[in-house]
């Protein structure tokens, strides 16, 4: 297993090389120490390859994965797992502002709290919250899903497309356009598979509420023509 030790390597040795992986390569599993809140940490992974990351990590780890298993073993700045296409970014800390942004694909499992705009333009990317959630989050949610088992702060899912979301605890405020929804069996299925999938255990899928797009805002309404 190759390890990289962020206080003698240079971060552009560790992506370097996780980008010259090569199908079939024998590196598989990497280990990252010391990474004393350095940004920019395993971005662009391309290969289905695990890293580890000992510690705490700031802006923007583990952008733009394809493939990849990243593991953060501390908190993670802003911008973690940004236009994640697929694999999986585990957050065992804490996760600061626009978690998750516009993620097209895989799964971003935040084990503390995620701070404001979390998942804000999602378009495709599960994400999984084990604390709470700040205001803003989901804001212009495309598709995709965005499961939080604490509380979710103000103007929850503001402007909101098809992204499906999923609070245990409760909601400050919904955003415009937001609205609280059934739950049909469809969706305690998929929700039941989601938790599973982030190694949540000892919840019930049945303890959610889910919240979607009321779909007003999609066209121009002439009934509202004197307001814009």
């Amino acid at each position: 297993m190759p390890v990289f030790d962020l206080s003698t390597a240079s971060l552009r040795e560790l992506n370097s090389a996780l980008h010259s992986l090569t199908a079939g390569s024998n590196d598989t599993e990497f280990k990252v120490i010391n990474p004393r809140g350095s940004h920019a940490v395993a971005v662009g992974i391309d290969a289905p390859v695990s890293v580890q990351i000992k510690g705490s990590v700031g802006y923007y780890c583990a952008g733009m994965n394809d493939g990849g298993t990243v593991t953060v073993h501390g908190s993670a700045g802003p911008g973690v797992a940004e236009n994640m296409m697929s694999g999986t970014v585990i957050i065992e800390g804490d996760a600061s502002q626009y978690a998750g942004a516009t993620g097209r694909g895989g799964l971003l499992v935040i084990k503390g709290n995620a701070a404001s705009r979390c998942g804000i333009s999602m378009k495709g990317i599960d994400i999984v919250v084990h604390g709470s959630i700040g205001h803003m989050s989901a804001f212009m949610g495309q598709s995709g899903h965005l499961v939080v088992l604490g509380n979710a702060g103000d103007a929850l899912g503001d402007s909101l497309y098809e992204a499906k979301l999923f609070v245990r605890g409760t909601v400050k405020s919904l955003g415009s356009d937001c609205i609280e929804k059934e739950m049909r069996a469809e969706h305690l299925t998929k929700l039941s598979e989601l938790l599973q999938r982030a190694g949540v255990t000892g919840v019930r899928p049945e303890d959610f509420k889910r919240y979607g797009s009321a779909r007003k805002l999609y066209n121009f309404n002439i009934d509202n023509a004197e307001a814009y």
